[in-house]
């Protein structure tokens, strides 16, 4: 279920040089006395390693841009350096599933997967794909295996994201339980705060419900949100019977999303529908 009305970010950081994607680490690193492998740094890559770093840093700036033909084209180059570099198939799958391309989408995924079963940034994206597509029983392992991780620098992202999966079907033991994960992690997180808000209404626990509507009220900004958001902070107030806090969550619906479904509800009072 959708909550704020950008774009999903993209998950995947391209910092070879931080030893964070697949391939990057040099083929023969300098051992201590101890035996064990030094740090990998910048002066370890190759040439060939830097430029797949670069093309790659170039598809994610391409790809928050929405310039999806010119990131595909860096995702290209890149694999012509590396042909078995896993996240520039991750990157070229969340690419596709800009673009509307899900069965191009899939196949990148999976190949990633493939070539890094442990990176748990390709098991989140995954995961969020199939979720979209409405395969919940599929994506939530993938949630579960990049929280396994202990190497894993966003597991509030996946927490949040296997929480929104699990309200898809209406298991709100199984979002509660993700979703408070998340909290914990990144509190001021508005997705979970949003997310968790819905998990109580449908719970009719109003008063968490509430809880989590004002949280959301202060840590997330109110043009940001979808009017499904907005119209659950007017429905959540409305069992508070706070009449003024309905009336300012009413006034952001109409102003950021007039023509809604949602703002065509609240007009009828349609607030049990």
């Amino acid at each position: 279920m959708t909550f704020l009305a950008q774009r999903s970010r993209l998950s995947l950081v391209a910092l070879c040089a931080a030893g964070a994607l697949a391939g990057c680490a040099s083929p023969g690193p300098e051992r201590g006395n101890s035996g064990q492998a030094e740090l990998a740094t910048v002066s370890d890559q190759t040439a060939a390693q830097r430029k797949v770093e670069i093309r790659m840093q170039l598809a994610v700036g391409y790809y928050e841009q929405g310039q999806y033909p010119f990131a595909l084209d860096e995702v290209k180059l890149a694999l012509t350096a590396d042909p078995a570099y896993a996240d520039a198939y991750g990157m070229r799958g969340l690419i596709y599933q800009a673009m509307g391309e899900y069965g191009l989408a899939e196949d990148n995924f999976v190949r990633a997967r493939k070539l890094a079963p442990a990176n748990p940034d390709l098991a989140n994206n995954y995961g969020s794909f199939l979720c979209q597509a409405g395969r919940v029983a599929e994506a939530l392992p993938l949630f579960d295996a990049a929280l396994g991780n202990r190497s894993y620098r966003s597991p509030a992202n996946a927490a949040n994201n296997a929480g929104s999966c699990a309200l898809k079907i209406k298991d709100y033991a199984s979002a509660e339980r993700y979703l408070l994960q998340a909290l914990q992690l990144t509190p001021d997180l508005p997705a979970t705060n949003a997310n968790l808000a819905r998990v109580y209404f449908e719970k009719r626990d109003y008063v968490r419900a509430n809880f989590f509507i004002t949280r959301l009220n202060k840590v997330a900004k109110m043009e940001s949100l979808t009017a499904e958001v907005l119209w659950l902070g007017i429905k959540v107030q409305h069992k508070a019977g706070d009449t003024g806090a309905e009336t300012s969550w009413a006034t952001q619906l109409r102003r950021h999303h007039p023509g809604s479904t949602e703002y065509a509800a609240y007009q009828r009072g349609a607030f049990d529908e």
